[in-house]
């Protein structure tokens, strides 16, 4: 199983939120939107030179900014 930041992680490839370095408040905000430790997520899209993240939890279509996408540890989903 790889281990890799939301950031590094390849458009289309799925994985399994493994923690989140962000305290409290950044878990909280996650969260709200249907991101937390345990879900599967698929990245749907990102920008070059720290633009946002696309990323597919659930049913739920989210944008996170680079610095928080940054934060965000998945354990990749092998093929």
């Amino acid at each position: 199983m790889r281990k890799v930041n939301l950031i590094k992680m390849k458009t289309g490839e799925k994985g399994v939120i493994a923690h989140i370095d962000g305290g409290t408040d950044l878990e909280k905000r996650l969260d709200v939107m249907g991101v937390r430790k345990e879900k599967t997520i698929t990245k749907l899209s990102a920008f070059v030179m720290k633009g946002p993240v696309a990323i597919k939890s659930g049913r739920t279509v989210v944008a996170l900014g680079h610095g928080m996408a940054a934060k965000i540890w998945i354990n990749i989903i092998e093929k």
